[in-house]
């Protein structure tokens, strides 16, 4: 066997392993790292779940996925997560995720934000987010209260909630991520899940996942620690949850059909319709409220008008560099500078 050959056979089984690598299947335990610290019946141990169950199906690789988030308690998400991961500061999440989609725009980029985290010291961020439109998955888990730090009213706290905070029950009425959201200019997916209802959860994260912009979901969120009682009469009475359904989503499963009576059939694209859904309190909207695939993305505006080509990243070095070159004058090793 010549060196030609055996440089041949190396460089086919180097070939022959990163096909397979890319056509392996990454089960659900490739995407593990580490035990929850959630407590025992908090929603985001549903959505964890949903989430490494869709990067399954979706044959995404670790390598190439990154999870981004703020402060709270579903912002701990990415420290259990088997992927690239950016716990970042409070309410800094979207901004973060806008540099990884401008810097990498071969990886999947996922957020996951609070209520806290995100509409109230990252309100700013949140609606810029959303008129910037980038390709990502953006969850806000919505549990109404500050959890992590121990039950202070959050933004999205409803009228009269009693908390660390709000002895006497707060003043104002709970802002309503929907609304605000499907009021910002250039959004282009908005949808609503809820974390015990895990069938209907996964579709809209697929949907979210395969949309061309920035999907925006809001996860109604239980939290048994500090509000046990906040979503039980819609957990317990399932007439008062109205199931969403258009072209292009999965069909109930029977069983869901049978528990969920009130359903209804949705046209995502009409925006009007979408803002008095979003609207509703009882029952709350379960579904896509809105989708325009046609909304255009900054990251696709600003990359046609940049080039980052090997060529024109060194053109740019080489020109910097020329700037401190130190220059022999050929006589001698003397130098101009």
């Amino acid at each position: 066997m010549t060196d030609l050959d055996h440089l041949d056979l190396t460089h086919a089984s180097a070939a022959e392993c990163l096909l397979r690598l890319y056509d392996e299947r990454v089960e659900i335990e490739g995407f593990q790292k580490g035990v929850p610290r959630w407590c025992s019946g908090c929603g985001d141990n549903a959505v964890l779940a949903a989430l490494q169950r869709l990067l399954r199906d979706e044959g995404l690789r670790p390598e190439k996925t990154v999870f981004v988030s703020g402060i709270g308690c579903s912002s701990r998400l990415p420290h259990y997560m088997n992927t690239y991961g950016f716990h970042g500061i409070h309410g800094r999440a979207l901004p973060v995720a806008e540099g990884v989609r401008i810097a990498r725009p071969d990886l999947n980029v996922f957020v996951n934000s609070g209520d806290g985290d995100c509409f109230s010291i990252g309100a700013a961020h949140w609606i810029h987010a959303i008129r910037y439109n980038m390709k990502m998955v953006v969850m806000v888990h919505d549990n109404q209260i500050y959890g992590l730090t121990k039950k202070q009213a959050s933004p999205t706290s409803p009228r009269g909630t009693r908390s660390n905070t709000t002895p006497q029950g707060s003043f104002l009425e709970g802002l309503n991520p929907l609304t605000v959201t499907l009021g910002v200019q250039n959004v282009s997916f908005v949808a609503q899940a809820a974390d015990w209802i895990p069938e209907v959860l996964y579709a809209i994260l697929q949907a979210a996942f395969h949309h061309d912009g920035l999907s925006f979901i809001r996860i109604v969120q239980r939290c048994p620690e500090w509000m046990p009682d906040n979503f039980e009469p819609w957990l317990h009475d399932p007439s008062r949850v109205q199931l969403l359904h258009h072209e292009g989503m999965p069909a109930f499963s029977s069983g869901l059909a049978s528990l969920y009576p009130t359903r209804l059939d949705h046209d995502p694209s009409d925006i009007h319709r979408a803002r008095e859904l979003a609207s509703q309190h009882d029952p709350i909207p379960i579904g896509v409220l809105f989708h325009d695939p046609t909304v255009p993305r900054y990251d696709e505006l600003v990359r046609a008008e940049t080039t980052h080509s090997p060529a024109a990243v060194r053109q740019l070095l080489d020109e910097e560099f020329d700037r401190f070159a130190v220059v022999s004058d050929g006589e001698g090793g003397g130098v101009d500078d």
